[in-house]
């Protein structure tokens, strides 16, 4: 697919409207958030409460709020979950479960819609429930900026050390293009001599793909480094598909275990 570049997407009413860009190049921007019931860590974890609302719910709310999306759906095999957003008159589509991933989960909402080959698929984790609409529209700004990107992630900057050394935060290093080099659980790079302070990203666990470019890579085999630091995205960087990296401002805490609801709330305003 060939996109215009240098159009800036951040609202639809800015630099260029988005119907202009859809006139141009009629392809869907479709955001799919993939939720299972069942967590080793924390059973349950969608649809645990945060000063009152279920965690799903959240999520799905926070990326109704981008103005460049055209769709929002909550894509499970749950029918709790499947409920519990008909029940605020979202959109939920049950998927099979035999899904392995919420990638593959995302890939098979995706063939459930009828999707056309170059609309661009946004997966947004269901645990991430402060998640910022803003962040949105800058992790599909590469799709206009580079004709026949595959996909696209985001990343923020770490300051904090302990932070840094959490496995739990992935690391992700990018090239002078701004695509990614390698992700990983460690402290990349190793500053081996001291001598010079390094910036360190982590990365935000939201992808955009190409419709045709996710139904490809849920069909290929997992990746040794891929199994290694369990990280789905290596399978891209193993066969050579170029991931688009943007650097944001907007940190997306994810909810991990029970303690991290407390975490959570404590960031709320006004309890929302």
């Amino acid at each position: 697919m060939k996109r215009m570049k240098n159009i800036k997407v951040k609202d639809r009413n800015i630099t260029l409207s988005y119907s202009r860009i859809t006139e141009l190049y009629p392809m869907k921007i479709i955001a799919i958030i993939p939720s299972r019931y069942e967590s080793k860590r924390f059973p349950g974890k969608a649809l645990a409460l945060i000063n009152g609302k279920p965690m799903i719910n959240r999520v799905y709310e926070q990326a109704q709020k981008s103005k460049l999306i055209d769709a929002v759906y909550v894509a499970t095999d749950s029918k709790a979950i499947y409920d519990s957003i008909v029940d605020i008159n979202g959109n939920a589509i049950m998927t099979s479960d035999r899904c392995s991933s919420g990638t593959d989960r995302v890939a098979d909402a995706a063939r459930t819609l009828n999707l056309e080959e170059d609309d661009i698929l946004i997966n947004i984790q269901g645990d991430q429930p402060i998640l910022q609409a803003e962040c949105l529209s800058e992790l599909v700004q590469p799709f206009f900026d580079t004709a026949d990107l595959p996909m696209a992630t985001l990343a923020h900057a770490m300051h904090n050390e302990d932070e840094i050394n959490d496995p739990n935060n992935v690391k992700v290093i990018i090239d002078a293009k701004g695509f990614a080099i390698y992700f990983s659980r460690a402290k990349i790079p190793f500053n081996r001599d001291q001598k010079e302070s390094v910036q360190y990203y982590k990365h935000i666990g939201i992808y955009a793909y190409s419709n045709a470019f996710l139904q490809t890579f849920t069909k290929l085999p997992h990746a040794p480094l891929e199994d290694i630091e369990k990280l789905e995205q290596l399978r891209a960087i193993h066969n050579r598909h170029k991931i688009g990296v943007t650097l944001t401002t907007f940190d997306s805490p994810s909810v991990d275990d029970a303690a991290d609801i407390a975490k959570i709330e404590a960031t709320l305003v006004n309890g929302e």
